[in-house]
């Protein structure tokens, strides 16, 4: 398994025990004993102190799988973390006990083309927080590399930094689309990372930015956490055209990036058709493995569709524009859990059933 821990199995009688949320089955989720490995010489030991429920992991918890990634033993589930410094390597020199950090949670090898790149979220070898077979981080404590446990200030707080992970996200899509003070900006679904998406564009200067979904209740949020326009859409392929002239009237002029952060037929059609000529689509979602979509008219008009994969080097950004207050993520954070059988559960359940939920976030 993955750097965070053995398995449960190899946990020996009579040692202090470090609990973790355990995917043992479809739908089903026990806390047991999780051994950490020893502490490598560049390694922090970390308490988890939040740790928030990300759509994959509800995945995983349904379906036993996320796109190609099929967990066929039990796992460690979690990835969205921050916690405090326990203990640290001997080669560990800017870390210290009780410093308080967020977790990057994904590993790369350092030694493939990629990575030598700079591309590192790209790498083939990636070990990830709770993408089988790697444990996750939803534990009392985790082992992890200290390069990747980055200091919170005083005054942004530990669910805050857990908080980066969905916000890079976020980043590394602005990053990739060029976002800046020049660039109208349209966001096809209010979900927790269109959400996301939305703040950080503000952040990186987009003057307007307009966002799209099927449920009232999320347009309501986005307005409220300041979208310039919202615009309620319809599941039916029919309604693209007159959508995208309600979208192109609330934009007040042309869309210049185009986010789809759900990733099915009806969003990336939209996005296509609604992105100005010499624009860009960023597929974020990945809703579905196919898709078929209008690629030949926005080829026509030299649309660029761009993907993204994860994120690389954001926790920096992603920590300063908290710190700052150029973003606040705190309102996203809907619902809190403690770390009982019973509350996992419910925090799951409460997670995977929308409605008000945005953010479910553990502390533990």
């Amino acid at each position: 398994m993955g750097k965070g821990g053995k398995s449960h199995e190899e946990t020996k009688s009579g040692e202090d025990e470090n609990m973790a949320a355990w995917l043992v089955g479809l739908n089903t989720l026990k806390i047991q004993p999780f051994k950490l490995p020893p502490l490598g010489p560049h390694d922090a030991r970390v308490r988890m102190k939040a740790v928030g429920i990300c759509g994959s992991d509800v995945h995983y918890l349904k379906t036993m799988r996320c796109a190609d990634f099929v967990v066929k033993e039990p796992m460690v589930i979690g990835h969205e973390c921050a916690g405090i410094i326990e203990e640290v390597g001997s080669e560990v020199k800017n870390l210290v006990p009780g410093d308080r950090v967020a977790l990057e949670p994904g590993i790369s090898c350092w030694r493939c083309d990629l990575c030598k790149d700079g591309r590192y979220n790209l790498c083939p070898e990636m070990k990830f927080f709770a993408t089988p077979p790697v444990h996750g981080s939803l534990a009392h404590q985790v082992v992890h590399p200290a390069d990747l446990c980055f200091k919170l200030p005083d005054n942004v707080s530990l669910e805050e930094g857990a908080m980066c992970e969905p916000l890079s996200v976020g980043v590394h899509a602005c990053r990739r689309a060029n976002i800046g003070p020049e660039t109208n900006v349209l966001v096809m679904g209010a979900g927790p990372i269109g959400l996301v998406t939305m703040m950080a564009a503000r952040a990186f200067g987009a003057p307007r930015i307009v966002i799209v979904d099927v449920d009232d209740n999320r347009l309501s949020v986005a307005k409220n956490l300041g979208a310039d326009g919202i615009v309620k859409v319809s599941t039916n392929m029919q309604d693209v055209a007159e959508e995208v002239e309600r979208i192109c009237k609330a934009m007040g002029g042309g869309v210049d990036v185009s986010f789809d952060c759900a990733g099915v037929n009806k969003t990336m059609s939209t996005a296509l058709s609604a992105t100005c000529a010499g624009g860009r689509v960023c597929l974020v979602g990945m809703g579905h493995h196919e898709m078929t979509v209008p690629l030949t008219p926005a080829a026509a008009r030299e649309v660029d569709v761009i993907g993204i994969f994860r994120y690389r080097n954001t926790w920096p950004l992603c920590i300063e524009f908290l710190r700052s207050g150029k973003i606040d993520v705190k309102p996203l954070i809907t619902h809190r859990f403690g770390f009982s059988q019973k509350e996992v559960e419910e925090a799951f359940e409460t997670s995977a059933g929308g409605g008000s939920a945005i953010k479910v976030m553990f502390n533990l």
